[in-house]
């Protein structure tokens, strides 16, 4: 995959907290639809309400868990991104049309999901972007995320469950995935191993 958007947000100071101003998501992701529909020839319509009500919810979730972003801010990065592309896979505020004259290298999973691969685009770009901003590195994307197989369990899951597209972002971007309440930050493997850590450390000093 292409993470096209990833150096046009790099440019934007503080990514990772305009992102939270509706007035900076909306812009970043009609930047990244735009340059999709170039790249790949793609006719795209954005319900604007729908994309909002996707900032707000996303907003608002996050809130509730950011108190765990002390305890392992690279993977609560990570975990956002996740939860933005379940709450994206699940009102859907863009429709998809692919051109009948289709690029020659057009991703398998572009044609046979666009508007999941266009919100996993977007995710993925946004993540990677605030990673190498805070930490100045980006992300280092698995080959599932260009496994056919892998975008058909990805699609079908989450149709029955949005939830998962956290897990599913986890494996893209070789995270240890969380399939039982991917939604719940604290249950993720590197949240506990950081809060076991923390533990550690305090005992230590309490001990001294």
């Amino acid at each position: 995959m292409e993470v096209l958007s990833q150096n046009e947000m790099s440019c934007v100071p503080d990514l990772g907290h305009r992102l939270r101003q509706l007035r900076w998501f909306r812009k970043a992701f009609e930047s990244c639809v735009h340059t999709l529909e170039i790249r790949y020839s793609l006719k795209t319509t954005i319900a604007e309400d729908v994309l909002a009500e996707v900032f707000v919810n996303w907003v608002e979730t996050i809130d509730r868990q950011k108190s765990l972003a002390s305890l392992d801010r690279s993977d609560f990065i990570t975990f956002s991104g996740g939860m933005m592309l379940r709450e994206l896979i699940r009102r859907h505020p863009v429709r998809v049309e692919l051109s009948p004259n289709k690029v020659d290298d057009m991703p398998e999973a572009a044609a046979f999901w666009p508007e999941g691969f266009l919100y996993t685009n977007f995710c993925i770009s946004a993540v990677s972007a605030v990673h190498q901003q805070e930490f100045g590195e980006t992300l280092k994307l698995t080959e599932c995320v260009d496994d056919l197989r892998t975008w058909w369990s990805f699609r079908e899951n989450t149709q029955e469950m949005p939830s998962y597209a956290i897990a599913f972002l986890d494996r893209f971007v070789g995270a240890e995935p969380n399939w039982i309440v991917p939604d719940r930050a604290e249950s993720r493997s590197a949240m506990q191993t950081a809060a076991a850590r923390n533990t550690m450390i305090h005992t230590h000093k309490q001990v001294v």
